[in-house]
């Protein structure tokens, strides 16, 4: 065998020992499941149309719970506020008016009338004593003592009447005026309550600590009700995604720990599994490799420990599958 024809079959081999290396990639390296970093948004807005009057973050910025984001101009709302807030005290006024009866001063002449009254009906009564002694003398005739009599009646029964509108007077409302007037008190506090939900609504607040992934309008601009102002990316929503084959899925269990490593990530990473997908799939176009395709597999999400940016692929160790399982 000639030296030329040894050198052609030694690169043969060697080519079709690289071909079985490329084609058994596990080869001289451990098995990991494949994956990828995954993120989801909150879109912050505000429930109605204003211009952009400040705008406190930029892209790329971190914030805390609670951070003041963004603030449309609060010019209109805050007059609906002063609105309803006059509009509630005029109601409790009128359920204290109510509660409370007349005025002193109303109060004053009703006890002018009942005096007034009162002496009619005391001369009444005097001059039908006068006229009744007179009728035994036969001074006056029966019918002038009748009607000395009737009058009488009449004066005290004014007086009576007197009396029972001054007691009226300072009762106050009647029972159903005075819960009216209670319900309109808390018709308008809800109004007010609104109002100052509106109004807070255009300074929307940090619900989690996260970082601003982006900003659509700047100060100035108008903005249109319900659209975003800007993303951002809670820390609490940036999981890990990565797909199981269905033959080792039932290892897989929320709260389980699983081992990961990443390009440029310390080593020793761990997440806590949050989600397994009920149903399965193909192996996404995403992660696709030659080990994975058409493979079954279940979709695993599972919350990091340490702060990752999405898209990131990521590599994760496999969990030993359940005993007695099958295969």
């Amino acid at each position: 065998m000639t030296r030329q024809r040894l050198i052609v079959l030694g690169a043969l081999g060697l080519a079709a020992i690289a071909l079985a290396v490329w084609l058994t990639p596990d080869l001289g390296r451990p098995r990991v499941l494949s994956g990828y970093v995954e993120g989801e948004a909150l879109y912050m807005a505000a429930p109605v149309s204003g211009t952009l009057g400040a705008l406190s973050v930029r892209r790329g910025d971190r914030v805390e719970a609670g951070a003041a984001l963004f603030a449309l101009d609060p010019a209109q709302p805050a007059a609906e506020l002063a609105q309803a807030s006059a509009s509630a005290a005029a109601a409790a006024a009128q359920l204290s008016d109510a509660q409370k009866g007349q005025r002193p001063a109303e109060l004053a002449v009703l006890d002018a009338h009942v005096a007034a009254a009162e002496t009619r009906a005391q001369e009444a009564q005097a001059s039908l004593r006068r006229i009744a002694a007179l009728a035994e003398q036969g001074v006056y005739a029966p019918a002038r003592l009748d009607d000395a009599r009737a009058t009488a009646e009449a004066a005290e029964a004014q007086a009576a009447a007197a009396r029972r509108q001054r007691e009226a007077a300072a009762l106050g409302g009647r029972q159903d005026q005075v819960r009216a007037a209670g319900f309109r008190v808390s018709e308008a506090q809800a109004q007010v309550t609104a109002a100052a939900a509106r109004l807070g609504d255009l300074a929307p607040r940090a619900p989690a600590a996260a970082r601003v992934e982006e900003v659509f309008y700047q100060p100035g601009e108008w903005v249109p009700a319900n659209q975003p102002v800007l993303a951002l990316l809670p820390d609490h929503r940036v999981n890990l995604r990565f797909f199981v084959p269905q033959a080792e899925v039932a290892a897989y269990r929320p709260g389980r720990s699983v081992a990961f490593a990443c390009d440029g990530c310390p080593p020793g990473l761990s997440a806590t599994i949050t989600y397994v997908s009920p149903r399965p799939e193909f192996t996404p176009p995403v992660i696709y490799s030659r080990d994975a395709r058409d493979r079954l597999v279940f979709m695993v999400e599972a919350r990091p420990s340490v702060q990752l940016n999405p898209g990131q692929p990521v590599d994760v160790t496999p969990l030993a599958p359940v005993a007695g399982a099958r295969p």
